[in-house]
């Protein structure tokens, strides 16, 4: 038996890195899960490869700066489950420069991947609970950059400062319906991205299934309880005192 045993959870960015560490948590707890991302291919090896573990999965490739889509993807995924308990919204893109340098598309290209995504999965996310009536949850995962920025970060840190302000107001909406809202900031995080770099990374790191233990967690609490944020970071990253 797992603690998420009749739980329908989406989750977006959920083909790779940080979001598929969460979607094979969740999955492991015995959650029915509806994954999105824009890449087909590699979104349905994910979830072939959550499904060999004997989880439930539907893939929908999904494009999160697109509302249309956006509402295509809820109104699939409520048609596989007929039902919604936990939104994670996860999908993520980095640009930066210095402030000056930067041009106008990196900075929507970032804003509407990282901050405006989150916003309109959870819109449709709230809707859905409100509705249903038996509470949710909400998890975002931001970032350490949303309370300790670092130069040529500008287009980031803002939108994850945003997912952080996006997240407490949600929290605060949504308790009069049972609906939680949490972040879950990560520090240093050995993903993809960070694997195909040509040299090595000299910073200490963390591989995402400390990530996905943290979200399962805050999706697991007892209902009358919300983590509203974690800060998971390798014990020796720069974070504390960092500037």
């Amino acid at each position: 038996m797992g603690q998420l045993d009749g739980k329908v959870a989406i989750v977006t960015g959920g083909n790779r890195g940080i979001g598929k560490g969460i979607a094979k948590g969740l999955a492991a707890e015995g959650a029915s899960l509806t994954i999105a991302a824009r890449n087909a291919e590699l979104l349905e090896q994910t979830a072939a490869e959550i499904r060999a573990n004997g989880a439930r999965v539907l893939a929908v490739p999904t494009d999160v700066t697109d509302e249309a889509q956006i509402k295509a993807l809820f109104e699939k995924a409520m048609a596989e489950y007929g039902r919604l308990d936990i939104m994670v919204n996860n999908a993520g893109a980095f640009d930066g420069g210095p402030i000056d340098e930067l041009s106008t598309e990196a900075w929507d290209w970032v804003i509407g991947v990282n901050l405006r995504a989150p916003f309109l999965c959870t819109r449709e996310a709230v809707r859905i609970m409100k509705e249903q009536g038996q509470g949710g949850r909400i998890i975002n995962v931001g970032s350490i950059s949303a309370h300790r920025v670092r130069p040529r970060t500008a287009p980031y840190s803002a939108s994850k400062f945003g997912i952080w302000g996006l997240t407490q107001v949600t929290a605060l909406e949504g308790r009069p319906h049972g609906i939680t809202a949490s972040c879950l900031q990560p520090g240093n995080t050995y993903v993809e991205r960070v694997q195909n770099r040509p040299q090595p990374p000299t910073e200490p790191m963390m591989d995402v299934d400390a990530l996905a233990q943290a979200a399962v967690l805050m999706a697991t609490l007892p209902p009358n309880i919300n983590m509203l944020e974690a800060t998971v970071l390798p014990m020796g990253q720069l974070y504390i005192g960092r500037g």
